[in-house]
């Protein structure tokens, strides 16, 4: 592990790969952190220079006082800025991935390609239970309600900022089972690939096999990337923590 001090606060972050390999950018879910990509990582560090970073008030990244989400994609491009890479094919989990649309609507320079795991599409979410605080001491609880007032009415301007977004972008759906309907999400963006693997929610938990084919057979079809440098359709698959966001 390793940290940077960038956007005002200190970020932890993993490195694998070759150096000079297209760079790539896995963003964990809400609770998680940089752990919950094991094996993923590995997998696929034999072809890029994997980045895997503990979002702001998760794991061994730093607790400031704000969680806007803009503010977190933010972090992740003042992180490209310090590892000096120029873009990078950015992956998401659930907040992870709303992470990675904000970062691709806010620096769009700074994305190759988009994979968004189940994350939830920028419109209000309805039914959902309040959040009930217990000891778990790996997350900060400040970040959970902020976060969740965001998930729940989201920035209207999301929505339309994601029509003009113009790189590759594969949506993946955990199908019925999920939370989210990130078909709409799919709906939004120009071009997008659907891929549902009706596991639920956490798809790269639930069938890796499923989940790493989905995301090998989009970067066959969309080039490898762009290496290291100095920076400031719809298919349809099928497969069989405490607040989820």
């Amino acid at each position: 592990m390793r940290t940077a001090n960038v956007n005002g606060i200190r970020l932890a972050f993993r490195e694998e790969g070759d150096a000079t390999a297209p760079p790539m950018v896995l963003l964990h879910g809400r609770t998680a952190d940089h752990n919950d990509w094991n094996g993923i990582t590995q997998h696929f560090a034999a072809r890029h220079h994997v980045v895997v970073p503990d979002l702001r008030g998760h794991g061994a990244s730093g607790r400031p006082d704000g969680y806007l989400l803009t503010d977190m994609a933010d972090d992740v491009a003042a992180l490209l800025d310090h590892l000096g890479l120029a873009r990078a094919t950015v992956v998401g989990h659930s907040l992870g991935g709303v992470v990675a649309y904000v970062l691709a609507v806010r620096h769009p320079d700074r994305v190759e390609r988009l994979v968004l795991e189940d994350a939830p599409p920028p419109y209000p979410l309805e039914g959902r239970p309040p959040l009930v605080e217990d000891d778990s001491v790996h997350f900060d609880w400040r970040m959970m309600h902020a976060t969740e007032r965001q998930l729940v009415r989201p920035d209207p301007a999301w929505a339309e900022a994601l029509r003009r977004v113009a790189v590759p972008a594969l949506v993946l759906s955990g199908g019925p089972a999920s939370p989210f309907g990130a078909e709409r999400l799919a709906e939004l963006i120009p071009g997008a690939r659907l891929v549902t693997i009706g596991v639920g929610h956490l798809i790269h938990v639930g069938d890796r096999k499923a989940f790493l084919r989905a995301v090998d057979d989009f970067f066959a079809t969309t080039g490898t990337g762009t290496a290291t440098g100095t920076g400031t359709g719809t298919a349809a698959g099928t497969g069989a923590g405490p607040a989820v966001g």
